[in-house]
């Protein structure tokens, strides 16, 4: 049984900086992420906004994309992200359980 998973990125801020990433559990490391639990590149650049992200059926579809994205030009991913989310919303509430 395939277990779903999640493309995401995090923002400093709109049009700030981005990080992507993927994982199978998209709250809880969201959470992380915003909360400064993870150490390095997010924690380090205050990526905290879910602006963007994308379910796939298992996490090794999820990290696929996620490679293939990283080799995007930064303008591609910010029409990825301004075609789900013009406005630049934190998505996190849309994803966190109550």
């Amino acid at each position: 049984m395939n277990e779903q998973a999640y493309v995401y990125i995090m923002a400093s801020q709109r049009n700030g900086t981005l990080y992507l990433g993927s994982t199978d559990n998209l709250a809880r490391r969201v959470w992380e992420h915003r909360n400064g639990m993870v150490e390095g590149f997010t924690k380090r650049y205050g990526c905290k906004m879910l602006v963007w992200y994308e379910a796939h059926e298992d996490l090794m579809s999820a990290r696929q994309r996620e490679y293939r994205m990283k080799e995007w030009k930064r303008a591609w991913k910010l029409r990825e992200i301004e075609g789900l989310n013009p406005d630049w919303n934190d998505l996190y509430d849309r994803i966190a359980l109550p």
